[in-house]
């Protein structure tokens, strides 16, 4: 992390939209690695305005750094605008991660107005309390098989490369970007099987703790929905999803999606009780509506497969 006085110069944002909201929970950056979005992530800070942060954990991925070093200027500019940001007033609080778990030595300090935990509990605005995780430790392979963990994530890591070649040739041919690894865990029933356990074994941990909810990242797969009287709520990641989760002033939540077009809303759920459609808060074109039927929109990133652990 650099001083203030070496910090990239932050370009005017003159014109462009604000987001606006109360409370914002990103995780799985993977700075330090190719696969993170960083212009994109980038672009969302700078246009976001909220009272308190949440860095949900694999924020810099410790383990391929340790495998080889990546660290390109934009990734810079990403620490430099999340420090930036807490001097200016927003609360930012950091939960390790399984790929940065060496933070975890540094729990209850503070660095730069940078807060870490191991967890914490969030109230929204209604009310609600929210317990906020990354989720690695409910994961069973990297708690029980921490050496599949690893060749998991260098096969990702793979998986990702040969991605990237793969959308530039479409992006010559004018298609738009296809998500290999999606559709490879999409087609893998033990993907699907996976991401269910996780989910159901954090919401468990989260009424054990008698809480209304939980917030969580680690298996890149964003989502709002009911676990019988839990709210489950992933904040999804910014190496394929590019998903924020958000709240707004009244306590309405909403997944923010940044990978197509930057048209945001792909699952609301709104605040309790439910008493109007929930609203888009930027004037971006063609949101996609919340459903109605219930308090709590049952659906996570549409067209998106079930992702694997990180």
């Amino acid at each position: 992390m650099h001083d203030a006085a070496h910090e990239t110069p932050e370009p005017a944002t003159t014109g462009s939209p604000r987001l606006s909201v109360r409370t914002v929970w990103i995780s799985d950056l993977h700075l330090g690695t190719p696969g993170c979005q960083a212009r994109a992530l980038l672009d969302f800070l700078r246009e976001l305005d909220c009272d308190t942060l949440y860095l949900v954990g694999d924020i810099i991925d410790g383990w391929q750094l340790r495998r080889s070093w990546y660290w390109p200027q934009l990734h810079n500019d990403v620490v430099q605008k999340l420090l930036r940001l807490a001097r200016k007033g927003t609360r930012v609080v950091f939960v390790p991660g399984n790929h940065d778990e060496f933070a975890r030595k540094y729990v209850a300090h503070n660095f730069g107005g940078v807060e870490v935990v191991d967890d914490c509990i969030h109230e929204l605005a209604d009310g609600r309390r929210l317990w906020v995780t990354h989720g690695d430790l409910f994961d069973g392979v990297v708690q029980c098989a921490r050496w599949l963990a690893y060749v998991g994530d260098v096969a990702y890591e793979f998986t990702l490369k040969v991605n990237r070649r793969f959308n530039q040739v479409r992006a010559r041919l004018g298609l738009p970007y296809w998500s290999l690894s999606r559709y490879l865990k999409g087609k893998v029933k033990r993907a699907v099987s996976y991401v269910s356990d996780f989910e159901q074994a954090v919401a468990r941990e989260a009424r054990r703790r008698g809480v209304d909810g939980v917030v969580c990242g680690h298996i890149h797969h964003a989502e709002i929905r009911r676990i019988d009287d839990v709210l489950y709520c992933n904040d999804g990641d910014w190496v394929e999803s590019l998903t924020a989760l958000v709240e707004h002033r009244d306590g309405r939540l909403e997944i923010v999606d940044r990978s197509r077009d930057r048209r945001p809303v792909v699952a609301v759920a709104p605040v309790r009780p439910a008493t109007e459609p929930a609203t888009l808060p930027l004037p971006l074109p063609a949101p996609i509506a919340p459903l109605a039927a219930d308090p709590v929109t049952s659906t996570g990133m549409a067209g998106s497969p079930a992702a694997t652990p990180r």
